[in-house]
């Protein structure tokens, strides 16, 4: 089973929200969860789910660090739906750690992703919150 980047991403998005609720939970374990629902078989797990999910783990701290340098006053980390920081994080992660993947991609799969995932509003916060952070980052 070949799967596109965007819907390793939208893996990954899986596995870091059932993981934020459940940190304990085996990630081997939910990656099967998520690529084989049926559990059939074992799967071999795309190397870019493990590398978003680890990574993003990894430099969460650094990751909620950059994301609220970009939220306005009246905002917070803890203010934010789980779903748009988890996206945010993926988002920023790629932004700072994967080098083939342009800017442009990793925005507009963060707002495909909060499409998915979430509703209008939080697309438009998204998508102007990673605006903010892509122009800094070309400056």
């Amino acid at each position: 089973m070949s799967l596109t980047r965007h819907e390793i991403r939208e893996k990954a998005f899986q596995a870091l929200f059932a993981l934020n609720a459940n940190p304990d939970a085996d990630e081997n374990q939910l990656f099967q969860q998520l690529l084989n629902p049926a559990g059939t078989a074992e799967l071999e797990i795309p190397a870019y789910l493990s590398t978003l999910v680890t990574g993003v783990r990894e430099h969460q701290a650094d990751l909620d660090t950059k994301i609220q340098t970009y939220l306005t006053r009246t905002w917070s980390l803890d203010r934010l739906a789980k779903t748009d920081l988890i996206i945010l994080r993926i988002a920023f992660y790629e932004l700072a750690f994967v080098d083939d993947v342009p800017a442009k991609v990793a925005v507009n799969e963060a707002i495909e992703l909060a499409k998915a995932f979430s509703d209008d509003q939080s697309r438009k916060f998204v998508s102007g919150v990673l605006g903010k952070a892509v122009k800094d980052q070309q400056a």
